[in-house]
């Protein structure tokens, strides 16, 4: 049986005002040692970030999405919800059982 630790990466429209408001996004990744700020991406582009957590053993399991009020077709954030397993050896289970 596994353990597990769990993140989230939280990739939201960085814009204040104007019509590209929806345009640039931030992605900043939320885990147990505390919180990244992974950068501003010009465009929608969540799959490089979802490349980078999985490249550190993270798993997406989870999806939720926030659209703007009154628009459907545009997105607000999106948010993964991640897991990995926790290595046996930082379990405190005995590795030789």
């Amino acid at each position: 049986m596994d353990n597990w630790e769990f993140a989230r990466l939280e990739y939201r429209a960085a814009g204040t005002l104007g019509a590209d408001r929806f345009m640039d996004w931030t992605a900043t990744f939320h885990h147990p040692g505390g919180v990244l700020r992974w950068g501003t991406d010009e465009r929608f582009d969540d799959l490089r970030h979802l490349n980078r957590a999985g490249q550190a053993g993270w798993q997406a399991y989870d999806r939720a999405v926030i659209h703007v009020k009154d628009e459907p077709h545009r997105l607000s954030s999106v948010t993964y919800s991640m897991r990995r397993p926790i290595p046996a050896d930082l379990n405190g289970a005995d590795p030789d059982a």
